[in-house]
Parts: C-alpha cells; structure tokens; sequence
C-alpha cells in the first residue's frame, strides 16, 4: 500500500474537483502525489554537504514513508496532501479557490524549510549514526580547527 492514495487527497479537494481537473484519470492524481512525497523527501533527506555534519537530527525517511495507515505521521501526511493538491491544481482552476490552495503550499514549504534547517524538530524516527565519520558528541552544535597548510611546491 502507499503512503497516500488518491481518495485520501479528497480531505483537501472535493472528488468533483479532483474528477473534473483531472478527468476522472486516477494516473494524474498519482504522479501529482509522487511528486509532491519526492518533494518533502527532498527537505528530510540531508544533503551531502559538509554543515550537515553538525549536530542536526537526520530523519530515517524510509521509516517514515514506508508507514500506512495510521502509523503515518499525520503532520506529514497533510502537508504531503497539500502538496498534491496543489500540483493537481495547477491544470485547472475547477471551482477551487487556486489562492487557498497555493497559500497552504507555501506554508507547507516554509515548515519543511524550518525542519531541514533545524529550526523545527518534528516527532519523526531519526537515524542512528554511529560510524567513524561522525562526531563522537551527536549535540555537538559547531566544529573548530583549521585547514591543512597550504605550500606552493
């Protein structure tokens, strides 16, 4: 089963809606909810980037979205819901209100831009890293030193 199914999107657009944007082809509805799980992903994954390594919280994303039901993080769930229906929304303007809809997008966007920062610390399984190349103290907010001396040889 998947994170999210195209009748649930009907918590966030009414079904005639859905139907007549997207013609009663349940494909489009799919993609718009792939993309939109593919984007929140995008903000929980940490990138490969050096300041990653700096004490933040790393959300096992996997656990995350491999959850159905009501084991699914409900914060997560509608924010993955708005995003999808905004996607959808962007066909067609059907008896929606299309500022609404872009509002709560944004406001999705901006919670998940708080969390990939470290801002906001949502209630989401994390990742347990205790390889060598991690630092040996997790709450460790910063690292110090220098870099290697430079030598025109």
């Amino acid at each position: 089963m998947a994170f999210i199914t195209p009748d649930e999107l009907r918590s966030v657009l009414y079904s005639y809606q859905i139907d007549e944007i997207t013609e009663e082809d349940n494909s489009i509805a799919l993609m718009a909810i792939d993309s939109a799980i593919s984007e929140v992903k995008s903000y929980l994954n940490p990138s490969a980037q050096r300041k990653w390594n700096d004490g933040r919280l790393q959300f096992d994303v996997k656990e995350i979205f491999d959850k159905t039901g009501a084991e699914r993080d409900a914060l997560i769930l509608e924010i993955c819901k708005d995003i999808a229906a905004y996607r959808i929304c962007r066909l067609s303007n059907v008896d929606v209100i299309y500022e609404n809809v872009r509002e709560r997008y944004r406001d999705a966007i901006d919670w998940l831009t708080k969390v990939a920062s470290g801002e906001i610390t949502p209630n989401l399984p994390i990742i347990d890293n205790d390889d060598d190349n991690q630092s040996n103290n997790k709450n460790e907010l910063f690292r110090y030193g220098s870099r290697r001396k430079f030598r025109h040889e």
